[in-house]
C-alpha cells in the first residue's frame, strides 16, 4: 500500500479526494527550498578577523617572553648587570632564542597558512617549551616540548607537500627536519655548541625556501631551481656530517652555505627591489645585508673549522642569528605579521633606525670585538644589538596600534591629450 500524501502517487490524500480537487501533496523536508545563508557583512567579517588575530596573539606571548629571557641571558653572557640572574638562562640561551622565539614565529605562520586546528600544536609546544626552559621545571620537560613542537612542524610541511609539492617546500621541510634533529640531539644530551650547525640550518633553509618561492615570480629556469635544490641538499647533508666528522663536515657546510648565499644574491628579487622606495627598498636592504652576514659566518667556518667556544664562536653565532635571521625578520615583519595577527603594520621610515643600528652594532661587535679581541667593542656592540632588537619590536608595536605609516605615493595625473 502506497503511503498517502506522497508526491507522484495515485493514493488518496489527507482530504480523501482525488483528481483536481485533491489537496496538494506534502513536500518532504529534503526537497524544500533551503533557507539562504545570510551573507556576512564587512563589519562581522572584520570582527571575526580580529578575534582570530587575538587568539593567535596568545601563541605569540610565550615567544615574546622567550625573547626577553634570551636578552637577559645575553646580558649575563656579556658580563653585564641584568634584571634576573639564574644559572640556567645562559645554558639555554641559544635554544631559547632559536626554537622558543624564532621557531614559534615560524610555526605560527605555517599553522595559519595550513588553516587546520592541529597545526597550532607546533607553536603551542615550542612556546610552552620556551616557558619551561625559563621556569624551575625540570630541563627535560622543556627539551621534550621542543621535540614535540618541531615534530608537528615537520608534519605541517608533509601536509603542505601533499597539497602542492615544490622545491621551495622541500627546502623548508629539510629545515624543519634539521630543527627536529637539533631538538632530539639536545634531548639526548648533546651540548649547544655541537648543535650550532643544526640550529643554523633549521632557520637558514626555512628562510631560503621562502626566498625561492618569491624568486619564482621572476620565472626562474628549471636549471636554476635545480641548482638551489643542490645547495639546500648540500647544506642538509653537511649538517649531518658535522655530527659524524666535525672537521670535514664543517668545511662542507661552509662551502654549501657560500654556494647558497651566491645563489640568493644572484637570483633573489632583492637586488631589483633595492631601486624602489618605501617598504620594498627597506626589505631589500635588510635581505642583502643578511646575506652578507651569512656569507661571513660561512667564511669563518671555512677558515677556522669547527668552533665551539671563544670569540670566533661568538662571531659565527651572531653573524647567523642576528645578522641573518633577525635581519630577515625585520624584512618580512610588515608583510607576515598582519597576515598572522589580522592587524595592520604599515611601513614607516622609522623602521630604518633599528635596522641600521643592528648592522652597525653587529659590525662593531664582530669585526672589532670578536675578530680584533676588543672587550669594550664586544660589550658595547652586544648592548647595542639588544637595543636594536627592542627598538624594532617597540616601533612595530607602536605602528600596529596607531596604524600610522607612510602611504604609497599616488602617481601624478598625466595631462590629457584630448583637446579642450
Amino acid at each position: 500500500m502506497t503511503p498517502t500524501g506522497t508526491p507522484g502517487t495515485t493514493g488518496s490524500s489527507d482530504s480523501g479526494l482525488t483528481g483536481p480537487d485533491a489537496a496538494p501533496a506534502r513536500i518532504p523536508t529534503s526537497a524544500r527550498t533551503p533557507t539562504p545563508t545570510p551573507t556576512p557583512t564587512p563589519a562581522s567579517a572584520a570582527d571575526a578577523a580580529r578575534r582570530a588575530g587575538a587568539r593567535r596573539a596568545v601563541l605569540l606571548l610565550p615567544a615574546g617572553l622567550a625573547l626577553l629571557a634570551g636578552i637577559d641571558a645575553a646580558l649575563m653572557l656579556l658580563g653585564l648587570p641584568t634584571a634576573v640572574r639564574t644559572d640556567r638562562l645562559p645554558q639555554v640561551h641559544g635554544v631559547l632564542m632559536v626554537l622558543g622565539f624564532v621557531g614559534t614565529l615560524v610555526a605560527l605562520e605555517r599553522a595559519v597558512a595550513l588553516g587546520r586546528g592541529w597545526g597550532y600544536l607546533s607553536p603551542g609546544f615550542l612556546g610552552a617549551g620556551g616557558l619551561l626552559l625559563i621556569s624551575p621545571a625540570p630541563l627535560r620537560a622543556g627539551k621534550l616540548s621542543m621535540v614535540l613542537g618541531t615534530a608537528v612542524l615537520l608534519a605541517l610541511y608533509v601536509r603542505f607537500w601533499r597539497r602542492q609539492p615544490g622545491p621551495a617546500l622541500l627546502a623548508q621541510a629539510a629545515g624543519a627536519l634539521t630543527g627536529l634533529g637539533a631538538a632530539l640531539l639536545w634531548l639526548g644530551g648533546l651540548d649547544v655548541p655541537r648543535l650550532l650547525p643544526w640550529l643554523a640550518s633549521f632557520l637558514i633553509l626555512t628562510i631560503a625556501g621562502e626566498r625561492l618561492e618569491l624568486a619564482r615570480v621572476a620565472l626562474l629556469a628549471p636549471r636554476t631551481e635545480h641548482t638551489f635544490l643542490a645547495c639546500a641538499g648540500a647544506v642538509t647533508a653537511a649538517t649531518v656530517a658535522t655530527l659524524l666528522w666535525p672537521a670535514a663536515g664543517t668545511l662542507l657546510l661552509a662551502a654549501a652555505l657560500l654556494a647558497l648565499v651566491a645563489w640568493l644574491v644572484t637570483y633573489d628579487i632583492a637586488r631589483r627591489m633595492l631601486r624602489a622606495k618605501g617598504l620594498p627598498r627597506f626589505s631589500a636592504a635588510c635581505l642583502l645585508a643578511g646575506y652578507a652576514w651569512l656569507g661571513l659566518a660561512a667564511a669563518l667556518w671555512l677558515i677556522d673549522g669547527p668552533i665551539t667556544d671563544g670569540s670566533r664562536y661568538d662571531a659565527v653565532v651572531h653573524c647567523v642569528f642576528l645578522g641573518f635571521v633577525i635581519s630577515m625578520i625585520m624584512a618580512h615583519a610588515p608583510v607576515i605579521l598582519p597576515a598572522v595577527l589580522r592587524r595592520p603594520l604599515p611601513y614607516h621610515p622609522a623602521f630604518a633606525a633599528p635596522a641600521w643600528l643592528l648592522h652597525l652594532s653587529l659590525a662593531l661587535r664582530v669585526l672589532v670585538g670578536d675578530l680584533r679581541d676588543s672587550t669594550v667593542a664586544w660589550q658595547t656592540g652586544g648592548v647595542l644589538n639588544i637595543v636594536a632588537v627592542l627598538l624594532f619590536v617597540g616601533t612595530a608595536a607602536t605602528l600596529s596600534v596607531t596604524g600610522r605609516g607612510t602611504a604609497p605615493r599616488r602617481p601624478r595625473p598625466q595631462p590629457s591629450e584630448t583637446p579642450r
